[in-house]
Parts: structure tokens; C-alpha cells; sequence
């Protein structure tokens, strides 16, 4: 080949091969783009009904029977007291950045309603709501053999863990948020732990590879610190026992017996890997379908026992002195305790709530018979989200008062 020829031959190459270096650069744009308006005021409502367009995500599919909901309407209370205020419930959905609201009394549904753009169809993310469907999933190993013990450390479980901290603590330590690892969870921080986790999820690196890097900075098993790379940690414990994605075990064990309305999605990093921690897509009836399960002891709306009934109390009640709720105070509030994955308020009702960021609720009022579900896009939760978890407990308390088994 003349050397001519070559210099035109290769100069395509070339030019290819700069098309392709800045078509992967302006994706790289795209995502840092993405990760940074997030939760953006003019982006967070539409971002949160979207998750899955944005990000990959592994599908849930609605593959078995739906169990419909009895309806039987009822009206909210007008309102609410919290820290000495009465508050208008109207308002509070409002200010609170309400996208869903689904109240089940007595296995019925006696409020429902959606805003901002939501409707029941729509997909919501969970955030850390998601961390009590991942305890479920924990639940649902033990219960078939693919977890032996809670006591067991997590390195026997995931090779990958063996060189970190998590090596040696245990699945239960792990559950109940006391690991002793080394993490910030403080959102506000951008140099926190869990804003450089979001930043390698959305950069395209490995999640996992990133926690295995992680150490302890104390012993575990001595206080709660909950960070949200624990939970990720039982997804990998999850996934090398069963054998399976996370999504699909959930569909096997969960979504295609609990009759839900529509499928779920779960987020992945660019390998394909659950985000366990925070990642779940479902309708906002749906979520209150897996309250409804809780309630009702592991038991579907067709009475079909799904999780064990020793499970679900376990799940729901704070095992240790360093887990009780009221052990210290928020603004003269008793602060939440917490169990597998729950957190538990102080009270004498029996009630137990998921929580995620930017104000996503499962709150479960046994004595009362109420399951309340709210997806949210509260944007100011950098600011003052302590303040509005506490305060949408009170908002559920007054819901449940007025609409459930002993209603006054």
C-alpha cells in the first residue's frame, strides 16, 4: 500500500476515534449534569416520577394476580398539632412537597390522593424506604435456607467484603445500622460519604468495588449509626446467597405474591448492580401494600402467609439500649428508635415506619389498623428535613386518630 493511501485511510480512524472520545465525554457531561440538578427545585417533582428514564434500573414485573383494594372513602382531619402549632392538614401536604398520599384503614382504602403532576400510575422513588423492602428480602433468605444466621459475618457471605471493615461484622449489626464502618450520611456535606457514593454511582464506577474500600471506625454492635452503605452491604449478602439480582428475588419472593398494581423498577449502577440502599421505583398504592403486609404479620390481602409472622416483629422491634427510641431528643422530641431496617417511634401504639430522604413515608399503626404511604419531593430537605419527618409523624398520628379502629 502506497504511504498515501494510508494517511486517507487513516485519517478517518481518526476522526472517529475523536467523535467517539467526545461523544463519551459530553455522556460523562450529561451524567454529572443529571447528578447535580437532581434535586433541583425546578426538577426534583418531575426527577422523582422519572428514575427510571434518567438511570438504568432492573425490572420488577407485576407477574402475578392483583389483590384490589376495597374502597371506602373518608375525610382527612382539618388538622394537626405539632411543636405547640396547629397545622392544617391541606397545608401540610402542600408545604411538605406532597406527590401521593394513600391512607388504608382496616384493609380498606379510605384516602387517595396525588398532586403536583403524580398520578396513581406513577412510579415513585423510594429512596430509603427501599431499606425495609431489602430487610424483607433478608427475611425471606433466612426463611429458605439462603442465609443461615444473622449472626454470621458478611465477609462469609461476599469474598468481595473480606479485605474491608464489613469483613467480620455481622448481618444483624449490619440490619440494625450498628456496623461500626467509617461513613458520612450528611447530605448537606457535599464531601460526605454517601455525596461521593452518588457521585461514582453516577459517573459510571462500581458501587460495590467503592464500599469494599470502606473501614471501621469503631467496633460493632456498640451504637446506632445509620448510613446507607449498609444496606447496600446486604444487597451483595443478598445476592451471593440467593444466586439471583435482587430484583429478580423480589419478584420471586415478594412482588408477584403481594398483588400489586403495576410493576417496580429498581436502580442499578452502569454494572447492573442494585442500588439497595435507595433505589426502588412503585407506585405509592404499592408501597402501601408492603405496609399493609407488615400489619398484617407477613400475611398478603388474601391471608397467604409471605414473610415469616417471627420476622415481621423481629423487624419491628428495637432489640437492644442503643436502639430504643427517645434515647436522646430532637428539639424536645423523643428521637426514633430503630430495628431491622425500621424505625420505630415512642409511643404505645405499635407503630413502625420506612423513611426516605425528601420525605418518602410507610407509616404502620397496628393498634390502629392504619398504613399510610407518602411519596414526596420536599426540596428544602438539606435544610430542615429532621424537622419535617417529626413532623409528618404527627400529621399520620392525627390520620390515624380520625380514620382508623377506634376512631375519635
Amino acid at each position: 500500500m502506497q504511504p498515501s493511501a494510508s494517511r486517507r485511510l487513516l485519517k478517518p480512524v481518526i476522526i472517529l476515534v475523536a467523535l467517539l472520545a467526545l461523544a463519551w465525554l459530553a455522556h460523562q457531561a450529561y451524567r454529572v449534569w443529571q447528578f447535580e440538578t437532581l434535586f433541583a427545585p425546578q426538577r426534583i417533582v418531575e426527577n422523582f416520577r422519572s428514575m427510571p428514564e434518567l438511570f438504568d434500573s432492573n425490572l420488577i414485573p407485576d407477574s402475578g394476580p392483583v389483590f384490589e383494594l376495597e374502597v371506602a372513602p373518608q375525610q382527612l382531619p382539618q388538622d394537626f398539632s405539632f411543636q405547640g402549632r396547629t397545622i392544617a392538614i391541606s397545608d401540610w401536604i402542600k408545604t411538605s412537597g406532597t406527590t401521593g398520599l394513600v391512607v388504608l384503614a382496616n384493609g380498606k382504602l379510605v384516602f387517595e390522593d396525588y398532586y403536583q403532576g403524580n398520578d396513581a400510575q406513577s412510579q415513585a422513588i423510594s429512596w430509603s424506604v427501599g431499606k425495609s423492602f431489602v430487610s424483607a428480602l433478608i427475611g425471606f433468605a433466612l426463611a429458605d435456607g439462603s442465609i443461615s444466621s444473622l449472626q454470621d459475618p458478611v465477609g462469609d457471605y461476599v469474598p468481595l467484603l473480606r479485605q474491608s471493615g464489613y469483613a467480620d461484622v455481622s448481618i444483624q449489626d449490619v440490619l440494625e445500622m450498628s456496623s461500626g464502618i467509617d461513613f458520612n450520611e450528611d447530605y448537606a456535606d457535599p464531601q460526605s460519604g454517601i455525596n461521593q457514593l452518588g457521585e461514582e454511582i453516577f459517573l459510571g464506577r462500581s458501587t460495590n468495588e467503592w464500599i469494599a474500600r470502606l473501614q471501621m471506625a469503631g467496633p460493632a454492635g456498640r451504637e446506632h449509626h445509620y448510613i446507607s452503605v449498609n444496606t447496600q452491604v446486604l444487597g451483595m449478602v443478598l445476592e451471593a446467597a440467593t444466586g439471583e439480582k435482587l430484583a429478580s428475588y423480589m419478584e420471586k419472593k415478594l412482588w408477584s405474591r403481594l398483588g400489586p398494581e403495576g410493576d417496580a423498577r429498581w436502580l442499578t449502577d452502569a454494572h447492573g448492580t442494585e442500588l439497595a440502599f435507595a433505589g426502588l421505583n412503585v407506585r405509592t398504592r404499592d408501597y402501601a401494600r408492603f405496609g399493609q403486609l407488615y400489619l398484617d404479620q407477613g400475611r398478603n390481602l388474601k391471608g397467604e402467609q409471605l414473610l415469616p409472622a417471627q420476622w415481621v416483629q423481629d423487624s419491628v422491634t428495637p432489640r437492644t439500649a442503643y436502639l430504643q427510641p427517645g434515647r436522646s431528643r430532637f428539639e424536645g422530641i423523643p428521637a426514633l428508635g430503630y430495628a431491622y431496617q425500621f424505625w420505630i417511634p415512642q409511643g404505645n401504639e405499635g407503630e413502625f415506619m420506612a423513611i426516605g430522604v425528601y420525605g418518602q413515608f410507610i407509616y404502620v399503626n397496628p393498634t390502629r389498623q392504619v398504613v399510610i404511604a407518602k411519596n414526596s419531593a420536599y426540596a428544602d430537605y438539606n435544610v430542615d428535613g429532621d424537622r419535617m419527618e417529626y413532623e409528618a409523624l404527627e400529621a399520620f398520628r392525627a390520620i390515624a386518630r380520625k380514620l382508623g379502629s377506634g376512631a375519635n
